[in-house]
């Protein structure tokens, strides 16, 4: 039996190695078969069919047949992914649990202490850099909103703030809500649902930055047609260059 290499290079998103793949793939075109069989089907040697076949058992891959000679039966691939997700999304809210526990832990607590000992050493404008990747820039940006007190200013494409951008807008929903003065200008096409979640100003006004209580700039150096992983911003932590940049935000919208 031939298998692609890509087929089997493709399986270790399954959390399969090579030994395992060939076997699951060798017992799904035969349903049904003993491990020296699929040792030759799938040019796996003998000495290790049994100790890879058991380690399929216990991920659910395959299931062993009652009865002699030991058999094993392959486990439908719908089935085998509808295992993978539920284990996935079990060891993720695990992980968010630990995490979360972590919050108001002594170490935290430790680390948060020598972050602002840090800080308080360093001139304010040295606190500033650039950032890479859509992630890194999401996570970046959400903590300026979340930590904001007086004012946000967001300058965005409307298109920039569709599909898995969206969540700035419902963080700058929860700020608005909160009293904090939220202030949204769109360039580009109308967007209902951008409309009722929160107040903004339609401008034809290009590039996407956002400034929090006029200290902090998070700026875009690249736009939404660019590949997540190539995203790229410039964090800026000076008051004068916040200001500066909101009073001509207030002028255009005047």
């Amino acid at each position: 039996m031939i298998i692609e290499k890509e087929i089997l290079s493709k399986l270790k998103d399954f959390g399969l190695n090579s030994y395992e793949s060939k076997l699951w793939t060798a017992l799904l075109s035969k349903g049904s078969s003993t491990a020296s069989e699929l040792s030759d089907i799938a040019n796996v040697p003998r000495s290790r069919s049994y100790d890879v076949l058991e380690s399929l058992e216990r991920k659910g891959f395959v299931i062993l047949k009652l009865g002699k000679p030991i058999k094993y039966v392959a486990v439908p691939p719908s089935q085998v992914l509808n295992l993978i997700k539920n284990n996935a999304d079990k060891e993720a809210q695990e992980k968010i649990n630990q995490l979360e526990k972590l919050k108001n832990s002594d170490i935290i607590k430790e680390l948060n202490s020598l972050h602002q000992e840090g800080k308080n050493t360093i001139d304010k404008i040295d606190l500033s850099g650039s950032i890479k990747g859509q992630p890194n820039i999401h996570n970046h940006l959400e903590q300026m909103i979340k930590k904001a007190k007086n004012s946000i200013l967001m300058v965005a494409p409307s298109a920039s703030l569709k599909g898995n951008k969206s969540f700035i807008l419902d963080k700058l929903e929860e700020s608005q809500k909160t009293g904090i003065k939220t202030k949204l200008i769109l360039n580009g096409k109308k967007e209902d649902d951008i409309i009722k979640k929160v107040d903004h100003y339609k401008k034809d006004m290009d590039g996407m930055f956002c400034v929090v209580d006029n200290s902090e700039v998070l700026f875009m150096l690249t736009d939404e047609k660019t590949h997540p992983a190539y995203e790229a911003a410039v964090w800026l932590n000076s008051d004068f260059f916040a200001n500066s940049l909101s009073s001509i935000v207030d002028e255009f919208t005047k």
